[in-house]
């Protein structure tokens, strides 16, 4: 990537051992915060986060702890990385956003809510339990343990796109491109944090899910299903389910436009329910 790429970032250290790399752009009110998924890196939501920025709005997207360019934690947790999404907000002043999560970040995006006011979620592709399918475990368990190394073979890389998504979109050949399945055993060590996670016996008494909510699914995800993300939907106030049913788990790259458009809407009804 160039420098002219609104996606490079910078390195910013949020406190001692953590070192985020976070692209961040001033705008309009309320900013989108951009959260992706596991094994992923900031470039999985470019093209939302490129949109954001036409529109004129304030848009903040980095690589969560030990992914992509960013500093690995030495144990990782939910509230660490809430934490540092915390700390994030804060050193660029934004209140209020937005939040918009792909994958394991949806239960990133509804941990942090409920400490912290947002004016929306967007939640893609991730809910809040049944996260992790019966093959992903022991998957990710040999990818850690030695696994990973084959995909520095270029074909293997090739065929994990392939199987990724079938749509010969442009932003497919990108997203591929920018996010290689990591080699590096930190992502892997990541993603455990997720495994039988479950947002509802987290925690006792109420849940702060009375906020606008939009769910997006795609019919061809293995992981995330059409009746999950209805389901999800029904557990806020304010909650409304878009559901692409060609699209797979990288529905925002395979249907950015489409993608877009609702994000768009949603912000501007986010904004009308609050001047109301």
């Amino acid at each position: 990537m160039n420098d002219s790429d609104l996606l490079t970032g910078q390195p910013l250290r949020l406190r001692p051992g953590v070192q985020l790399q976070v692209c961040h752009q001033a705008g309009s009110q309320p900013a989108i915060a951009f959260l992706h998924g596991g094994l992923g890196n900031r470039y999985n939501l470019r093209s939302q986060y490129e949109f954001a920025v036409q529109q004129g709005w304030e848009a903040i997207a980095y690589d969560l702890a030990g992914h992509g360019q960013s500093s690995p934690y030495p144990r990782y947790s939910i509230g660490r990385h809430c934490r540092d999404l915390t700390r994030l907000l804060r050193q660029f002043h934004i209140h209020c956003p937005i939040i918009f999560a792909h994958s394991y970040g949806v239960p990133l995006a509804l941990e942090w809510c409920q400490r912290h006011p947002v004016a929306g979620l967007v939640l893609v592709a991730g809910g809040t339990h049944d996260l992790d399918p019966w093959w992903e475990v022991p998957l990710m368990q040999s990818l850690t343990w030695g696994g990973r190394h084959l995909f520095r073979l270029p074909w293997v890389q090739q065929f994990a796109a392939q199987v990724s998504s079938r749509h010969d979109h442009p932003t497919i050949d990108q997203f591929v491109a920018e996010s290689p399945v990591p080699v590096h055993s930190d992502p892997y060590e990541a993603l455990r944090i997720f495994w039988g996670y479950n947002f509802f016996t987290r925690r006792s008494g109420t849940w702060r899910l009375n906020l606008p909510a939009l769910v997006i699914t795609g019919g061809q995800d293995p992981m995330f299903t059409d009746e999950m993300g209805a389901t999800l939907a029904q557990h806020f106030s304010q909650g409304h389910h878009l559901h692409l049913e060609n699209a797979g788990h990288l529905v925002m790259a395979e249907y950015p436009e489409e993608i877009n458009q609702a994000l768009a809407q949603f912000r501007q009804n986010s904004i009308s329910l609050t001047l109301n």
